[in-house]
């Protein structure tokens, strides 16, 4: 199936390609969500958003998604790309959609046959968010008790498989890969005494480096940003909040501390990076990362599942159980909180001064992301279940829920289009 020529100006980022002499850029659109939390990795869409939809109302279009997954759609170009599990199939699969239409354009079955173990009533066999580098898709998947990656091209035909790890399933497996310069990061840690952060060659799925880390459940995925004057690979979990350098997996720098089991993608605000999980005990911090590993606070919140994001020097997200914050950034102090209804799975999203936090039967709380007062501005529901993020791209948001029918659950992906 041929693509046709992008609608969008491309924007080539290659800060990272050329540090690491990769062969081609990474390149997608200025309007593209390529991969979990968004272009930049921190949660942050373009600033006008839409603000107001319901089942009826700002609905572009809607398609149903086979099987079941809690991975984010991803936006690149004319495609909407997600990973789903159908496990009555024992089926993995990635699942592509006409950004315009949401015509399904492809199905690929990336594994197929080894019997699904259990995890954790909210995991899925499908919870990765895959990524992109304009080129080609990457996603993880635990089949046969093992982590596989795997790259397709943008025509969803298989270009190579990676075993990364052996996995021993506790609570599910949910870790994203991330694309940087020449390589994609995936991060498979377990209690199976296996466990690794990896760079592959996204060209050939060749391991470039690959570190060992500690027999322990976790469930975060490796994150590049830039803080304290570099690029640095951040590993929350396992008891340790850990740098590398992401294009050698050399170590810059580890501290004890962190909770073992997280599942958050942790911010920064330059200076400063924010850790969170939930067990066995809860909790938040801030950690100096400029070598020193230094905690400047901490807090005892459950922010474990829904990553938190930053705006102005001010701390936003929303704790598992439901309650809105917004803390400085730098000491901690809680400037406004409120309570929401509902628990959290999904990661908010920040566009422009407006906070989207979306819970777990399918409502999104639109919040003003200033430093005044606890402000919720808005409320919209869609279906009854939303456990995966949504993406906001493009003046458009694109969700990802579930809703009970008389023939079962069945998951349904919409385009929601700007509306005041």
């Amino acid at each position: 199936m041929p693509r046709p020529t992008l609608r969008l100006s491309v924007l080539v980022l290659c800060f990272a390609a050329l540090a690491s002499g990769a062969p081609e850029p990474i390149t997608v659109g200025p309007d593209d969500w390529p991969w979990w939390r968004g272009p930049h990795r921190n949660g942050e869409a373009n600033p006008k958003p839409p603000v107001k939809w319901s089942e009826t109302e700002n609905i572009l279009w809607k398609a149903a998604v086979p099987g079941r997954g809690h991975g984010s759609p991803i936006v690149v170009g004319d495609q909407v790309v997600l990973a789903t599990a159908d496990e009555k199939a024992q089926t993995q699969s990635v699942v592509c959609y006409d950004r315009a239409t949401g015509k399904r354009l492809w199905l690929t079955e990336v594994h197929q046959g080894a019997a699904f173990e259990k995890g954790n009533a909210k995991s899925s066999h499908a919870s990765s968010t895959v990524a992109c580098d304009g080129k080609r898709f990457f996603v993880n998947f635990v089949h046969d008790r093992a982590v596989y990656t795997t790259a397709l091209d943008r025509d969803g035909k298989r270009i190579w498989q990676t075993k990364v790890a052996d996995y021993k399933l506790h609570q599910g497996f949910g870790s994203s890969p991330a694309v940087y310069g020449s390589l994609v990061l995936v991060s498979a840690d377990n209690k199976g005494g296996k466990g690794c952060v990896t760079a592959l060659d996204r060209a050939t799925g060749e391991v470039v480096w690959k570190v060992d880390r500690p027999a322990a459940p976790n469930y975060a995925s490796p994150v590049v940003l830039t803080v304290a004057g570099r690029e640095q690979l951040f590993l929350t979990g396992c008891d340790k909040v850990t740098s590398l350098d992401p294009l050698t997996g050399k170590k810059l720098w580890e501290i004890d501390g962190a909770t073992t089991e997280t599942v958050t993608s942790t911010p920064t605000d330059g200076k400063h990076i924010f850790t969170s999980g939930g067990y066995p005990k809860n909790h938040v911090a801030a950690v100096l990362a400029d070598g020193s590993g230094k905690v400047v606070w901490e807090k005892a919140a459950k922010v474990y599942v829904p990553s938190m994001v930053v705006r102005d020097g001010h701390l936003y997200g929303v704790q598992d159980g439901g309650t809105a914050f917004c803390w400085k950034a730098d000491t901690g102090k809680e400037v406004w909180s409120g309570r929401l209804s509902g628990a959290f799975t999904a990661s908010p999203v920040l566009a422009g001064d407006r906070l989207f936090a979306t819970n777990e039967a399918g409502r999104t709380f639109v919040l003003k992301a200033t430093a005044e007062k606890f402000d919720l501005a808005g409320e919209n529901q869609l279906g009854g279940e939303a456990l995966a993020t949504p993406t906001y791209c493009g003046g458009r948001a694109y969700y990802r829920v579930a809703a009970t029918t008389p023939t079962g659950r069945q998951e349904t992906l919409y385009c929601i289009g700007r509306g005041e």
